[in-house]
């Protein structure tokens, strides 16, 4: 069964990743967390790389799928696809 994806808005993807922040954060730390990426000129892409950089692929797919155990999807699945 193939699943049809319909393409995704910059509003789309603003929202969940605001919504994502929001229930994880909180509104304070949230908006906090915002305003230092934004002071910082962070580059998230190189910032990721270097933390991806030093770590050996094992240790990567541990951390995966330890976190894919404690975090079970609880979602509707055509949402994000």
């Amino acid at each position: 069964m193939v699943m049809e994806t319909k393409p995704v808005s910059k509003i789309d993807i603003y929202q969940r990743g605001m919504r994502g922040l929001h229930d994880i954060l909180g509104a304070v730390d949230a908006e906090e967390f915002i305003a230092m990426i934004k002071s910082e000129k962070l580059d998230y892409t190189e910032w990721r790389r270097q933390y991806f950089d030093q770590i050996e692929p094992e240790q990567f797919l541990k951390e995966a799928e330890d976190y894919e155990l404690s975090h079970p999807f609880k979602g509707n699945l055509s949402a994000i696809i």
